[in-house]
């Protein structure tokens, strides 16, 4: 048997040699009392050690409330931020001091400006001057970039444990171009489309497409329907940390003491009639209405990631394992295609297929992207945005990322074994799609791959 493990690990070392030393170390200590796992899918190998897993602890996020009229229009968006990521460190007891980088996906207020209220929100949360914080804005996909950028961080060695988290506060930093376009925009047909309002997007999606006014309304239904389901049983409420806040009265000035924990933006009554008598707003013949577009919120998330080695040693439940991540480039005039493109990049960087994914979180920015990626992929409906998606709950720009993490993980966790694999996507403004895939935390060990087979084929083909 000796022998047996020493061929072993001398084979593994030639084959990857970008491991160091002390990886060769891991590895000979992972194969000590291993059994050839040749059966396991030769569709998905790990390509680290075990211990080397980027993995999720813990995935919060705030509840989401309507820009200007909602449960957050006199909050900061600093104080946002600073309980999701309290949160985080309370509930797992890892000590502030330990996380080696907090990212923020933000999307629509000024740099500089978001970086320092995000600097100021680490210190209410607690974390010390010692613990860096940035921003990162790939537009919508903000907060899974920054989710991302921390395993790609901590993959890379350059720390164990990091926070990736998102934020937008649309009453405060509403959409809008600030100064002026340069003329040259007007030479290339690309960039101009650059500009279209997103709204256009989404009508050239429904034209070029054929997605009928009908279907947008439903989807939009449908997705009231879940959400407003999802409240009532208390599904939300193991992600949803509840934000002590104020509301003023526009007209007195008085302010209340308040706390929201409740998404405020769901319509548990909305019905294809009621939708069915909206406008059109963006074009007059057109489909895209405000009752199938995503609503204009305000909200954080935040999601603690560590190599898995470290969450053993801490004792730490894993909530999910981040497994790959995809960021694609698609027509401008038609952004909304994006999840078309990137979910098949994600699970196949995985290792994976469309058919082994159990959940998917895409974001619904319009009903009319939504329902043509669904049909494109030829997803099973009952697999998508089972809880409801950003036509009922909101679409904070840079959050939304990070609440997917959050509502993904957690209802994963509720099935089960019925649920390992799952996927979170959105379209992105000016022409790009995201895609990552997580794996439930508790569906793997040392010795296992992803896809088990029935039948074991030990032999090389030469030998059969």
């Amino acid at each position: 048997m000796e022998k047996a493990v020493e061929r072993q690990r001398v084979l593994l070392q030639h084959l990857r040699p970008s491991f160091t030393s002390s990886s060769l170390e891991d590895i000979q200590s992972s194969i000590s009392a291993s059994v050839c796992s040749a059966g396991d899918s030769a569709a998905y190998q790990r390509s680290s050690v075990f211990g080397d897993d980027v993995v999720i602890v813990a995935a919060y996020r705030t509840a989401l409330c309507k820009s200007k009229r909602g449960g957050f229009k006199d909050t900061y968006p600093d104080d946002l931020l600073a309980p999701v990521l309290k949160a985080l460190i309370d509930k797992t007891n890892v000590k502030p001091s330990e996380v080696g980088d907090i990212v923020v996906g933000t999307v629509l207020a000024p740099g500089s400006q978001r970086a320092s209220e995000c600097r100021m929100a680490a210190f209410y949360a607690g974390f010390p001057e010692t613990v860096p914080v940035r921003t990162v804005n790939r537009q919508c996909s903000s907060g899974l970039q920054s989710v991302a950028d921390v395993a790609a961080a901590i993959k890379a060695g350059f720390y164990d444990i990091g926070i990736g988290a998102g934020l937008e506060s649309m009453t405060a930093n509403p959409m809008a171009w600030d100064g002026s376009v340069n003329p040259r925009v007007k030479t290339m047909a690309q960039a101009q489309d650059c500009l279209l309002p997103m709204g256009i997007t989404s009508e050239n999606v429904a034209h070029r497409f054929g997605v009928t006014r009908q279907e947008q309304d439903q989807a939009a239904v449908e997705s009231h329907r879940k959400a407003a389901a999802a409240t009532a049983s208390g599904k939300f409420k193991d992600e949803i940390i509840p934000v002590k806040t104020k509301l003023v009265d526009p007209k007195s000035g008085d302010e209340k003491a308040v706390t929201i924990s409740v998404d405020d933006g769901i319509r548990p009554n909305a019905s294809p009639s009621d939708l069915a008598k909206l406008k059109p707003v963006f074009k007059k013949d057109g489909s895209t209405t405000a009752g199938n577009s995503s609503q204009v919120s305000d909200g954080a998330g935040a999601v603690l990631l560590m190599k898995r080695s470290v969450a053993v040693q801490k004792g730490l439940p894993i909530l999910g394992v981040f497994r790959s991540f995809s960021a694609v480039g698609v027509d401008p005039a038609i952004m909304g295609i994006g999840p078309a493109v990137a979910i098949p990049a994600a699970v196949k960087s995985a290792g994976l297929e469309l058919d082994d994914i159990d959940l998917f979180e895409i974001n619904e920015a319009f009903a009319s992207q939504f329902v043509y990626c669904r049909k494109k992929l030829e997803l099973d409906p009952q697999k998508i945005n089972v809880n409801g998606g950003a036509m009922a709950i909101g679409h904070p720009l840079g959050a939304t990322g990070a609440r997917c993490v959050a509502t993904l993980l957690h209802e994963m966790k509720r099935r089960g074994k019925d649920c390992r694999f799952g996927v979170i996507s959105m379209c992105i403004g000016t022409g790009m799609g995201a895609a990552a895939v997580f794996e439930r935390g508790d569906t793997c060990d040392e010795l296992s791959n992803v896809r088990a087979t029935e039948t074991h084929n030990f032999l090389s083909k030469d030998a059969r």
